[in-house]
């Protein structure tokens, strides 16, 4: 598995009510995403920058998402560049399923 850390500034501050609306516009277009097990978005305290961090199956899954053009919608919708952060995941503590998640091939 691969955490992937996605974040970007933003041009001017938003609060925590403008990055749920704003999340929330574009959760539809990971659901359903092939190998994506989970995202999650974050708002820094301060609110200059935002993200979000990812849980795929594997790398290959993370790099088909990760396009040019994939890109140019967060550089249009959030008015900069994302930088990316790729972790490798070999076990998951998951508390709402009550498993642990162990990838074998790690």
């Amino acid at each position: 598995m691969i955490t992937v850390i996605v974040e970007f500034k933003l041009p001017q501050p938003i609060s925590s009510r403008q990055a749920r609306q704003t999340f929330l516009s574009t959760a539809p277009k990971y659901q359903g995403l092939p190998g994506l097990i989970r995202k999650y978005y974050f708002l820094v305290p301060d609110g200059t920058a935002a993200g979000g961090v990812y849980l795929w199956q594997s790398r290959e899954d993370a790099d088909r998402l990760y396009t040019d053009e994939w890109r140019a919608f967060v550089r249009g919708k959030y008015g900069s560049e994302p930088i990316l952060k790729y972790l490798e995941t070999p076990v998951v503590v998951d508390n709402v399923s009550n498993e642990i998640i162990s990838d074998p091939s790690s």
